[in-house]
C-alpha cells in the first residue's frame, strides 16, 4: 500500500479533503442540524451541484480563488476582482449547507473551511480596508483572525475542548463579506453611503468576532 506523502507543518492537506466522507449515512441523533437557510440555499443553489461535487470540492476552490482575488483587488481590476471575490466568499455558504443537506460533514471540513474563510477575509481586508477605512480597522480585523485561529490551534492540540463553526463565526464572515463587498462598491461608484455603511457592517464583524472567540466558535 503507497505511503501517504507528508504535508509540510501548517499547509493544509488537501488529499484528506476526500478521504473522510462518511461511508454510510449517520445515525438520526448525530446528523447535523439543517437550517432554514441550508434549506433556501438547496431549493435555489445546491441542486446544480451533481453528487460527486462534495463540500470540501468548494473549500478547496476557496483556497486557490484567493489568490487571484488578492490579485485583482491590489491592481484594482475590479470588473473582475470583485465578482470573484462574492463568488469565493458565497461558497463559504454552499459547502456548509452542501455538507448538512447531503450528511457529509467531515473533520477536514470542520478545520479547513474557517480557515479558508479566514485567509480570503483577512488577505482581502488587508489589500483593501487600508485606502479607504485607514489602518486601525483592518488590525482589529486581521489581528481578531489570527486569535481565533491561534485558539483554535491551541485548543485542539492541548485541551479536549474543540473550536469549530458556530452562529456567532458564520454570521462574523456574513457580516465581513458584505461589509468588504460594500466597500469595493464604493470603490468603484464613489458613493459616499456605501463607505459609511460598509464601515458600519465591519464594525459589526468585529463585534461578531469577539461574540464568536467567547463562546468557542471560529
Amino acid at each position: 500500500m503507497p505511503r501517504k506523502k507528508a504535508v509540510p507543518e501548517g499547509l493544509p492537506d488537501f488529499t484528506d479533503a476526500f478521504q473522510d466522507l462518511p461511508a454510510k449515512p449517520l445515525p438520526v441523533s448525530d446528523q447535523p442540524v439543517v437550517t432554514l437557510t441550508d434549506k433556501f440555499l438547496k431549493v435555489f443553489f445546491l441542486w446544480m451541484f451533481p453528487l460527486k461535487v462534495v463540500p470540501n470540492h468548494l473549500t478547496i476552490a476557496r483556497f486557490f480563488m484567493t489568490p487571484f482575488v488578492l490579485f485583482l483587488l491590489y491592481t484594482q481590476h475590479y470588473a473582475i476582482g470583485i465578482p470573484l471575490f462574492i463568488i469565493a466568499a458565497f461558497t463559504d455558504a454552499l459547502d456548509g449547507a452542501l455538507a448538512r443537506t447531503r450528511n457529509q460533514v467531515t473533520e477536514w471540513g470542520k478545520v479547513y473551511d474557517p480557515m479558508a474563510d479566514k485567509l480570503l477575509i483577512g488577505l482581502t481586508a488587508l489589500v483593501i480596508v487600508p485606502r479607504y477605512l485607514g489602518f486601525d480597522i483592518t488590525f482589529f480585523i486581521i489581528f481578531i483572525e489570527m486569535v481565533l485561529i491561534g485558539t483554535a490551534y491551541y485548543l485542539k492540540n492541548n485541551s479536549n475542548r474543540e473550536i469549530s463553526a458556530n452562529r456567532w463565526g458564520k454570521l462574523k464572515m456574513i457580516l465581513q463579506s458584505v461589509g468588504l463587498s460594500l466597500l469595493l462598491l464604493y470603490a468603484v461608484t464613489g458613493i459616499p453611503f456605501l463607505l459609511t455603511a460598509a464601515e458600519i457592517v465591519l464594525y459589526l464583524g468585529i463585534l461578531f468576532a469577539l461574540v464568536s472567540l467567547v463562546t468557542y466558535g471560529i
